[in-house]
């Protein structure tokens, strides 16, 4: 499960990314035409799910 959704601060101001939750194995994205897509420790695994985490809370280099 994710906790509540949060804007994407999106500082590189190009990112399709709009919204992300995080959750304790996983973090999900939605991106500005609405979908969302899931990321877990099984795909695409631990160590990139968890830079991914960081990126979103640092609000720049997620959808790279």
């Amino acid at each position: 499960m994710h906790a509540s959704r949060k804007r994407y601060g999106n500082l590189g101001r190009n990112s399709g990314v709009r919204f992300y939750a995080l959750g304790p194995s996983s973090i999900r994205v939605w991106f500005k035409d609405g979908d969302g897509y899931d990321y877990d420790y099984r795909h695409p695994g631990r160590e990139h799910v968890e830079t991914m985490k960081r990126l979103a809370e640092e609000g720049r280099g997620l959808s790279t």
